[in-house]
């Protein structure tokens, strides 16, 4: 791991490490930062909405430098700041951007000489000072607060004798990690939901990650994986009444050309319109956010001010409705799977499970019905056999297109086999937005060569000449390429066609007329034993016709 000198400018390389290294906590943590979002307004959107800003900042630093760490730092700094604020999404995304922007203005106007340490110190209390006053009425127990604390201590770190950069930032998100868990002391609305500040947590994150790429050691995690947390999450969406009861109906952003000296104008024209007000950039370029029931005046109010654009407009009570009717479970995997043994193995990573395999694919109305009742509005399924990758289309056109579904979003990742359903599923994140989450598994699948090992139940002819019935089949990619007598023979000629492009993990899959696992545990031996620097995994499957399923990754 690099580590940052004590004096001289900090390198754009180290710039790039951390964004990258933000990037992927915020994916990591969006859905538990979402769930924390009980205020100011509980629709659940906060670790979403701070990783997207982080997001623009990033692809903005990559496109400007290319990825070329000896790209000037002062260009490269200012435009990840301007794509953190044509970015920013919500009220959480625009404090971010705002504080990231000042992070950078204060690295760009470092002096050689400065220690890294007291740059940066200074730079996290410039991007506690930039979000208090962008914020019209700052509230603690917030992000707020996060921040002042993670600076105050940074600022204390860099004033002892020897510190350096990764010093300040260790001590800075230990700060936040202890300002978050507080924040419920100062916030009642926390309290009463029983969790930490969303905001905060994300900006713990991103500290975390700072201290992560400086130090090289992972930090003290806030909350333990999914399944054992430490942070309490509502387990019910707080009622819809809670919305708007006590605050304004609508959120009101956009992007305001405009000269710095009306600003102050539309601070306070805005302030009568409603709360949450943050008004961050700078230069003529402005990110107004505002919560108000009066939409068309806080827009006139950016005319009279400038130029508005990019104005997206909010109905909270019909963004929570969506998310509670239609996301009560996330985002959810339907798997088809042809045995027993491979649908426990679906079901232990939290797929849906549908039977499968020759004889009894399921029908279009099937996959339909499961992606209906799953009750998540992200739904990816894994159809696992050519003949149901045209059903699972069928029925993820049907569900998109179903007025009851309104919004849902189906992808389907053409698997072709049950190894490949298997390897997909393994990488899931549901902390990844759907796309990324797509993409990742659609390359996994695609990159998983698959065989098989089966008996010919009639006479055929083959790619591989002509079988009879009981000859042992030997399948790669959907193809007989081997026509045998002994099963064993058979694996180890469909093993070794696949390990020809070579490979780091191969999965065997023992079916139901390998009962009692000999055949597959041989074929593990044997790639042991050929190819020693290859990882094998053995699974009973339990499907039919098959005594043997393999992949290679």
């Amino acid at each position: 791991m690099q580590q940052v000198p004590t004096g001289g400018r900090l390198s754009l390389g180290l710039v790039l490490r951390f964004v990258d290294v933000a990037f992927d906590a915020l994916a990591g943590a969006r859905e538990e930062i979402d769930a924390l979002n009980v205020y100011p307004v509980p629709d659940g959107d906060t670790g979403t909405n701070m990783y997207l800003t982080m997001s623009a900042a990033r692809d903005a630093l990559r496109e400007a430098c290319g990825g070329d760490e000896g790209a000037p730092l002062g260009e490269s700094m200012a435009t990840f700041a301007r794509g953190a604020l044509l970015g920013a999404r919500g009220n959480s995304g625009v404090i971010l951007s705002e504080m990231l922007g000042a992070i950078a203005r204060r690295i760009v106007r470092a002096d050689p000489a400065e220690p890294n340490a007291t740059v940066m110190a200074e730079a996290l209390q410039a991007a506690s000072d930039a979000a208090y006053a962008a914020v019209g009425t700052p509230v603690e127990g917030t992000m707020l607060s996060v921040m002042r604390a993670a600076a105050a201590a940074a600022l204390e770190c860099a004033g002892r004798a020897g510190s350096r950069a990764r010093d300040v930032f260790a001590a800075a998100a230990g700060a936040a990690r202890e300002a978050l868990a507080r924040t419920p002391e100062q916030l009642r609305v926390l309290a009463d939901a029983g969790v930490v500040d969303a905001g905060g947590r994300g900006l713990s994150v991103i500290l975390d990650a700072a201290e992560t790429v400086l130090t090289g050691r992972r930090p003290v995690p806030v909350t333990a994986p999914i399944g054992a947390r430490t942070i309490p999450v509502p387990v019910t969406p707080l009622p819809e009444g809670d919305l708007t009861a006590d605050g304004p109906a609508y959120e009101v952003m956009y992007l305001l050309d405009a000269e710095d000296d009306r600003i102050a104008p539309l601070r306070a024209t805005l302030a009568g319109l409603g709360d949450s007000l943050v008004v961050v950039g700078g230069e003529g370029l402005w990110n107004v956010h505002v919560h108000t029931d009066d939409v068309g005046a806080a827009i006139e109010a950016g005319i009279e001010a400038g130029r508005p654009r990019r104005v997206r407009v909010t109905h909270f009570a019909e963004q929570v409705a969506a998310r509670t009717s239609q996301a009560r479970s996330g985002r959810r995997i339907v798997a088809v799977a042809a045995g027993p043994g491979l649908a426990r193995l679906f079901e232990e990573a939290g797929a849906i499970v549908l039977p499968g395999g020759p004889g009894r694919r399921p029908s279009t109305g099937e996959v339909l019905a499961a992606i209906r009742d799953c009750g998540a509005c992200e739904v990816v399924v894994l159809p696992n056999d050519p003949d149901s990758v045209r059903v699972a289309r069928a029925a993820a056109s049907m569900a998109e297109n179903d007025p009851d579904l309104e919004g849902i979003r189906v992808a389907v990742i053409a698997t072709q086999a049950q190894v490949q359903g298997l390897a997909a599923l393994a990488v899931h994140e549901p902390g990844r937005v759907f796309d990324q989450d797509v993409l990742e598994m659609t390359a996994t699948a695609r990159h998983a060569r698959h065989g098989a090992v089966t008996v010919a139940a009639r006479q055929a002819m083959t790619m591989a000449g002509p079988c009879e019935p009981g000859d042992v089949l030997g399948v790669v990619a959907g193809d007989f390429v081997v026509v045998g007598d002994d099963r064993y023979a058979v694996a180890t000629d469909v093993l070794e066609r696949l390990l020809g492009g070579g490979g780091d993990l191969v999965t065997v899959v023992a079916g139901a007329e390998d009962a009692d696992g000999g055949l597959a545990a041989r074929c593990a031996a044997y790639v042991e034993a050929h190819h020693p620097a290859v990882d094998v995994v053995v699974y009973d499957g339990g499907q039919e016709r098959y005594p043997l399923l393999v992949s290679v990754e």
